[in-house]
């Protein structure tokens, strides 16, 4: 009983195995074929356009600010008042802090009444010697004695308009070093500004590539805290040597935000663009199967799927370049092609 049950079990299983339908192939069960051409695979399809392409080089730099620096303190003291905070935009010039200038403003009111003094003196001399009742080494004497306490004047003054710490460029308060009541020394740092505009990224190019970039040539530069959205830029300078080790040529890339949402130190993926092949034929890239350096895709006809061979171009994101084997117009499966056969049936599904 046994033996007869495995005998019926043997016997069902290839039967099982030869009515597995195949698309675009024949059944080896006495269907001959009719279950196949019942089978139909649904897809999603998209036409061949015409339009721009662009070839390009892509990487990945962090965004620096063109124009930064470091404020310092010209003179010493403490701190008094804080104009600014970090993240805050500044204007060249601007206060960002302020020192006690009391000691200061005593000190030029000093210097001031030294100064009325000998000009008082020097004048008076200058009177005596025209009348040549003093000699010209004392009038000299007199005269030398007012200038330098005029420049003595003038320094003090300017110590205390030094008491005011302004930035000397537009930008970002990227860093506040200081606080309220600190004593600061002369040229100790107590800010640091970034300039927004311009915003650089510099890349490091195989120099293969050298002919091929120019300054003035378009860039995008896309960052992963703005998504869906690039923004526009272009080459600003070229490297004239080539890094022996590397082999490759710094390329900096210039970029301008008006919205400010761009800040230095973002990673950002850039492409350079350094050709456009225009009123071209382009193909979705999601349509695109590649077997062994072979390029191909299913081509829809009379709701039957063919495969054909095509030769590419330039690619983006989104498109390829169709240089032969399509036609414009021609209609491609885009979903669904690897459930695709040749000469299968196909169902085109529409949203």
């Amino acid at each position: 009983m046994k033996r007869m049950h495995r005998l019926a079990v043997l016997l069902f299983v290839p039967l099982l195995v030869s009515s597995q339908p195949g698309c675009g192939g024949k059944t080896n069960g006495k269907s001959d074929g009719k279950e196949d051409e019942k089978l139909v695979v649904p897809v999603e399809v998209a036409e061949i356009t015409t339009g721009d392409i662009a070839a390009h080089f892509t990487g990945t730099a962090t965004i620096e600010a063109e124009e930064e620096t470091e404020v310092v303190a010209k003179v010493g003291g403490i701190v008094e008042q804080l104009l600014v905070e970090e993240g805050q935009y500044v204007k060249a010039g601007d206060v960002l802090a302020k020192l006690d200038d009391e000691k200061i403003a005593f000190q030029l009111a000093q210097v001031k009444a030294n100064l009325r003094k000998l000009e008082s003196n020097y004048q008076r001399n200058m009177d005596l010697h025209a009348k040549k009742l003093i000699s010209t080494e004392v009038f000299q004497q007199a005269r030398f004695e007012y200038e330098y306490q005029q420049a003595a004047y003038e320094l003090a003054e300017l110590d205390l308009k030094y008491t005011a710490i302004r930035t000397p460029i537009s930008g970002v308060v990227a860093e506040r070093l200081i606080k309220v009541g600190n004593m600061i020394l002369p040229n100790q740092s107590v800010f640091r500004v970034a300039g927004l505009n311009p915003l650089i990224a510099v890349l490091h190019i195989p120099e293969r590539h050298l002919a091929k970039l120019r300054t003035g040539q378009r860039a995008t530069l896309g960052v992963d805290a703005i998504k869906h959205e690039d923004f526009s830029g272009r080459i600003k300078r070229i490297s004239p040597v080539v890094d022996p080790v590397t082999g490759t040529v710094k390329v900096t890339i210039e970029t301008h935000d008006p919205s400010r949402r761009l800040r230095p130190g973002m990673f950002a993926r850039l492409r350079i663009i350094h050709d456009v092949h225009e009123n071209v034929m382009l193909a979705p890239k999601d349509a695109i199967i590649s077997e062994d350096r072979i390029s191909s895709v299913f081509v829809v006809r009379d709701s039957t799927a063919y495969r054909q061979e095509i030769e590419l171009g330039y690619t983006n994101t989104i498109h390829v370049e169709v240089l032969a084997g399509l036609q414009p117009g021609d209609t491609i499966v885009t979903t669904g092609k690897g459930s695709l056969k040749d000469s299968c049936k196909v169902h085109i599904v529409t949203e």
